[in-house]
């Protein structure tokens, strides 16, 4: 098992900086944000120089988060859809990074759920060709607030895909507001586990609106999802790869970036070893 600091808890910091952060916090692994990433290396950033950086402190890359709108199925959306995929993969490869993340968002929130079956399944089987030549491979999330939800939409593109390099991200939050149960989870393949979203949150209040900004923006152990449940039912399964916390929190992104990556750390050690918050 590893444990990685998730991109997004660091939101304002840099990707430099993160190593940093994770380094001298205590975790083993990174789940790098995409956008700091590419970020970084178009302004010159050398990728080769982040990889010992790494390597020097005693880390290791984990996972790219995310390639987004992978539902992006005609023209040059399309095309600029898989360079990005692209990009990410060669960036993960030249990380020594197994993973790179993968999500829909509401590009096709208008289509059937047939269409949008149909449109996942293709793009994605495309996106995993691109990982076979790098050695890289692609976990899916499934995001609460789209039409591509639910965790079963996700087991079953991953089956129509037929291939090896295609996973999925078990995300406490958006599973339990997609309607998913600790139970669902505890019934999966351990191997089509590829990570874990250590994280808490609440569903839209009555008349509100799906934003994460606001249904997420909770330390673990302040919302509604029951982490201990989720995190039994992911250990049930047998899986012993990487887990993040996300702190998806706005809140929390104003605090000491240090103290709160100690704290979302010792919080999920936690949890994991069965103790009670």
């Amino acid at each position: 098992m590893k444990i990685g600091l998730h991109g997004v808890s660091t939101h304002y910091s840099n990707v430099m900086t993160d190593v940093r952060i994770a380094r001298d916090t205590g975790y083993d692994s990174l789940e790098i944000l995409s956008s700091k990433i590419l970020r970084f290396l178009d302004n010159e950033g050398n990728i080769h120089e982040l990889k010992k950086r790494i390597s020097d402190f005693g880390l290791e890359t984990g996972c790219v988060n995310a390639l987004l709108s992978i539902e992006r199925h005609k023209g040059e959306q399309k095309d600029e859809m898989l360079a990005e995929a692209l990009r990410l993969t060669r960036v993960a490869a030249d990380l020594n990074c197994p993973t790179v993340q993968i999500l829909a968002l509401n590009g096709i929130d208008d289509k059937s759920d047939t269409e949008i079956m149909d449109i996942m399944a293709q793009n994605i089987h495309e996106i995993s060709l691109i990982g076979q030549k790098y050695g890289v491979r692609y976990q899916i999330e499934v995001v609460a607030f789209t039409k591509f939800r639910t965790l079963q939409q996700g087991l079953s593109v991953i089956e129509r895909v037929g291939q090896p390099n295609v996973g999925m991200v078990i995300d406490f939050w958006h599973l339990y507001a997609s309607g998913a149960t600790p139970e669902d989870v505890a019934r999966m393949d351990k191997n089509l586990i590829y990570g874990v979203h250590f994280c808490d949150g609440r569903l839209p209040r009555k008349g509100e609106a799906w934003d994460q900004l606001a249904q997420r923006n909770y330390l673990p152990g302040e919302g509604e999802v029951d982490i201990q449940a989720w995190t039994n039912a992911v250990k049930s399964t047998g899986y012993d790869g990487l887990w993040t916390a996300e702190l998806f929190s706005p809140k929390h992104w104003e605090d000491d970036l240090f103290e709160i990556a100690i704290q979302s750390r010792e919080t999920m050690e936690k949890i994991i070893g069965g103790q009670n918050l």
